[in-house]
C-alpha cells in the first residue's frame, strides 16, 4: 500500500538521480526547474513546502518501507479551497504497474479529506497517454486544452487541462470502497 511522507531535504539526491535529461525533466516538472536539476533548485523548491499553511505538499511515496514515487499538491488555495496536482513520478523501473495511480489517489485523499479541498487540478502534456489514462481513471475530468503551452528545444507541447471536485471524489472513493 502506498503511503505519503513529507518530501525532505535527504530525499534530493535520489529525486535528482531519477532525472537523466533535459526531457525528463520538461515532463516530470515543465518550466519550474533548470537543467540539470541541482541541489540549490530543489532546496528552493522545498522552501514553499515549509511553515504552517505552505502553498505546496511535497511528498516522496513509500510502498513496503521503499521510496517508489513523488508527488504534490501545489498551489493550495485555502481561501477558494483549490490545489493543482503536480510533479507526479513513478521511480524508474516501477512504471506501468499501477504506482502512479496509488500515489495519486493517496493524495487525492489528503486534498479532498484532510485539507478539504472543493477542487484540485492538473496539467499533463496531451500525448502521455498512460498518465492521461490514470487521471480519468480515477475520475479526472478534460476541461481543455492549452495549446504550444511548453517549448522542449524547437517543439512546442500542448497540454490538458483536467480537475476533479470534491463530490465526484466522493463518487469515486465510494465507488472503490464497494469493489473492495
Amino acid at each position: 500500500m502506498v503511503e505519503l511522507e513529507a518530501f525532505e531535504r535527504g530525499d534530493i539526491d535520489r529525486l535528482i538521480g531519477w532525472i537523466g535529461s533535459a526531457e525528463e525533466l520538461m515532463l516530470w516538472a515543465g518550466p519550474i526547474f533548470r537543467w540539470p536539476l541541482d541541489r540549490p533548485q530543489l532546496e528552493q523548491y522545498l522552501a514553499a513546502a515549509e511553515g504552517a499553511e505552505p502553498s505546496r505538499r511535497i511528498y516522496r511515496a513509500v510502498d513496503g518501507g521503499e521510496v517508489v514515487g513523488h508527488v504534490e499538491l501545489n498551489a493550495i488555495e485555502r481561501t477558494h479551497r483549490t490545489a493543482t496536482l503536480s510533479r507526479v513520478l513513478v521511480r524508474p523501473g516501477l512504471r506501468g504497474r499501477g504506482t502512479g495511480t496509488a500515489m495519486v489517489r493517496r493524495v487525492l485523499s489528503v486534498a479532498f479529506d484532510e485539507l478539504r479541498l472543493h477542487r484540485v487540478d492538473l496539467f499533463v502534456f496531451d500525448f502521455n497517454a498512460s498518465a492521461i489514462a490514470c487521471y480519468e481513471g480515477l475520475g479526472f475530468r478534460r476541461e481543455g486544452r492549452l495549446r504550444d503551452y511548453r517549448r522542449l528545444g524547437d517543439r512546442y507541447l500542448s497540454s490538458l487541462v483536467m480537475s476533479m471536485l470534491e463530490d465526484e471524489w466522493r463518487a469515486v472513493r465510494g465507488s472503490a470502497g464497494k469493489g473492495a
